[in-house]
């Protein structure tokens, strides 16, 4: 990780020093003496009544220090940390043998990568850095990615003496790590249902990597304010997202039709298969009545042949000629009959039959 030792940075908080004391003991005392009528002996009791509470004043500044309610006092004697202190005020040995660095430690900070929000009236619109926003996904597309990381800080002794410029390092470990999870990941779900799991992804991974630097930061959440392609492919991007909904759509509407067209073809081949079962159970109690009336047939034929010879030919004869008219001519006392029959008459009763 580049470390950036510049002004870049988050300035340190620096030891609150204090004025010489003889130079304004100094100071005073030829004040009160310009300003005072008497003689020298009353000018020089006030003078020390003055010098000696200025010096109370100012050994009390000296010898104690205040730590606002959003800072931590870390107290150091020749540079090495002795203590930490709560808020409120508390006694010190005065500078250089004691300093004190005041870090806020309630207070959360806020890192935004690839893009600039302006803080006053006249720019309060939003600038966007290209090189910090532009990533390349698993898929070899480039995606605009803008996100914002909110931070705290957990141990004001690591952030104090083990990184430099912790808002740089903030910053440069969140691009990172969003590169990283970007890089691993295709453009759609990035673009879509995967933002809260990239965000989560990204906490996750710079918390990892700010432990192991011993940085004693937290870090609270991973925002992303804006992910999309770049401006100069939007458009094509943005046909391809509507080619897809389509796609889905086309995919629901044939789901739908197959949802309701497969229950009626099932239910249309059920129909058939009973119809079909039926068929077969009919014609095989056909077949079987049809082959025990042969068989009954034929035990009565083996009894007596000829009889039932004559009555299988009466009863073949009968199904023939039963509805059809019918001339019966006795050969033995038609012998005088001219075999001329007239059609006229069976015409006529054959149309009164229609």
């Amino acid at each position: 990780m580049p470390w950036d030792n510049g002004d870049g940075g988050r300035k340190r908080s620096e030891p609150r020093r204090q004025p010489a004391i003889e130079d304004l003991l100094k100071r005073s005392q030829d004040k009160l003496g310009q300003m005072m009528p008497g003689g020298s002996g009353a000018s020089s009791s006030i003078a020390f009544l003055v010098a000696t509470v200025l010096a109370a004043v100012l050994a009390y500044y000296a010898f104690t220090f205040r730590v606002d309610p959003d800072e931590l006092g870390v107290v150091m004697r020749f540079g090495k940390v002795i203590r930490q202190e709560p808020p409120g005020l508390h006694f010190r040995m005065p500078y250089p043998i004691d300093e004190v660095r005041l870090p806020k430690v309630t207070r959360q900070n806020i890192i935004e990568v690839g893009m600039r929000t302006g803080t006053g009236t006249r720019s309060a619109g939003v600038s966007y850095v290209r090189e910090e926003s532009l990533m390349l996904t698993g898929d070899e597309n480039i995606v605009d990615v803008n996100f914002v990381v909110y931070w705290r800080i957990r141990d004001a002794q690591q952030y104090l003496f083990n990184i430099q410029n912790p808002e740089v390092t903030v910053k440069e470990v969140a691009e990172s790590a969003m590169r990283e999870i970007v890089g691993q990941n295709d453009i759609q779900p990035i673009l879509t249902g995967a933002r809260q799991k990239t965000e989560q992804a990204v906490q996750k991974l710079m918390q990892e990597v700010l432990d192991h630097y011993g940085a004693g930061i937290r870090i609270d959440q991973v925002q992303l304010q804006k992910v999309d392609p770049p401006t100069q492919v939007i458009d094509a991007f943005r046909d391809v997202q509507a080619a897809a909904t389509d796609k889905e759509r086309l995919q629901n509407e044939a789901a739908s039709y197959a949802s309701r067209i497969v229950p009626e073809a099932r239910g249309e081949a059920e129909r058939i298969l009973q119809g079909a079962m039926a068929y077969k159970q009919q014609s095989v109690a056909e077949a079987t009545g049809q082959s025990a009336r042969f068989l009954k047939i034929y035990d009565e034929y083996r009894k007596a042949p000829e009889v039932t010879r004559k009555r299988m030919y009466l009863e073949t004869m009968e199904r023939i000629m039963d509805g059809t008219d019918k001339i019966i001519i006795d050969t033995k006392g038609g012998q005088g009959v001219v075999p001329f029959l007239s059609l006229q008459p069976l015409e006529k009763r054959k149309e009164g039959g229609k």
